[in-house]
């Protein structure tokens, strides 16, 4: 068993880790600031106009962005893998992602199937469009699952609904790209690689606080999370209504899904790899240890792999999905290979 010292050891560490890439995300980019600038444009007493805007109204928003996300996703993925007894359930398992890509495409690739003009190109298209359309479409699928965990006892059935769910809102997303127009697809496309830049200011600090509402409110399930680890019948004897956890935190996950997709785009193996990690640095499965563990590694992860999306010299950054991707995968598979050769 880890000891409390070792604990605070790496909760100190991956702090630190976190303010140092937050630190570093205002600071490189396409044009790298100086620190004293970026310091001066934080607390308003910068002289360079071009310093001030480029941190607050462009970096800023995307660090707020990229480190509420990788917290709320990670969490999201820490309750789904708990309650589903699955180490493989993540933030997609739910078909809730899949839910806000057909909000998405909706708004966007309708016009093209309907042969009309589509809403991006008539005027009434915006980035705050695309976030009511995703937050919608999460929306509605993740009220299906709660109607189905109300209705239906058995957890690994509600799990399969929910992918159905997410198979069948995949198909039609799918209908509607096959009969979109090229700009409709394209913009579509672009949604879909996933992006913390698209964010001002406003929005990032609503994502903020919906985002630490959400995660705070985990805080109060300790206990019957831990409870729920050792199988429903135990949880019961000391006095967890499992049918009502599972639909409070399903309730919760969703809504940390659906607000961080409707934001950021679907954003791949966050929700799947951080709770892996914690469980492998801190060698617990008590949510009282792991909870703040998966926050802390969550942000960490999601403003690592913004820093490494940008291109210096470039106006531009890679699609945060495939870097998300690129270092989420070979976490999971080195998880489960190590796993494996425990279990031998």
């Amino acid at each position: 068993m880890p000891s409390r010292k070792n604990n605070a050891i790496w909760y100190l560490v991956f702090t630190v880790l976190v303010l140092v890439l937050f630190l570093s995300n205002l600071w490189y980019g396409s044009i790298v600031i100086p620190w004293d600038e970026v310091w001066k444009s934080l607390i308003g007493s910068s002289e360079a106009v071009t310093s001030r805007v480029i941190v607050m109204e462009y970096r800023l928003p995307q660090a707020i962005t990229a480190m509420i996300t990788g917290m709320a996703l990670g969490i999201a993925g820490l309750l789904l893998q708990t309650i589903f007894r699955n180490p493989l359930a993540g933030p997609s398992v739910l078909g809730i992602s899949s839910g806000a890509s057909f909000g998405v495409a909706v708004v966007i690739l309708a016009g093209g199937a309907l042969g009309t003009e589509a809403l991006a190109f008539s005027g009434l298209y915006s980035d705050l469009v695309v976030v009511v359309a995703a937050m919608i479409g999460a929306t509605i699928v993740l009220f299906a699952i709660l109607y189905a965990s109300n209705r239906i006892g058995n957890i690994v059935t509600v799990l399969i609904i929910g992918i159905m769910i997410g198979y069948a809102v995949s198909a039609i997303v799918g209908m509607l790209q096959f009969f979109s127009r090229a700009e409709e697809l394209h913009a579509y496309v672009l949604w879909g690689l996933g992006s913390f830049s698209k964010t001002d200011i406003g929005q990032s600090g609503f994502l903020f606080v919906v985002g630490l509402i959400g995660i705070s409110m985990t805080f109060f399930f300790i206990k019957p999370l831990n409870a729920i680890l050792l199988g429903d019948k135990y949880a019961r004897s000391v006095g967890v209504n499992t049918k009502s956890l599972q639909t409070v935190l399903i309730l919760i996950s969703g809504l940390l899904i659906a607000v961080s997709t409707a934001f950021t785009g679907p954003i791949a193996f966050v929700g799947l790899a951080v709770p892996h990690l914690a469980r492998n640095f801190f060698q617990t499965s008590n949510h009282r240890t792991l909870l703040p563990a998966v926050i802390l590694l969550g942000g960490s992860l999601t403003l690592l792999c913004n820093l490494i999306a940008k291109l210096p010299g470039y106006d531009t950054s890679l699609p945060i999905n495939a870097v998300t991707s690129f270092i989420g995968a070979p976490i999971v598979i080195w998880i489960i290979v190590k796993r494996g050769r425990i279990k031998k």
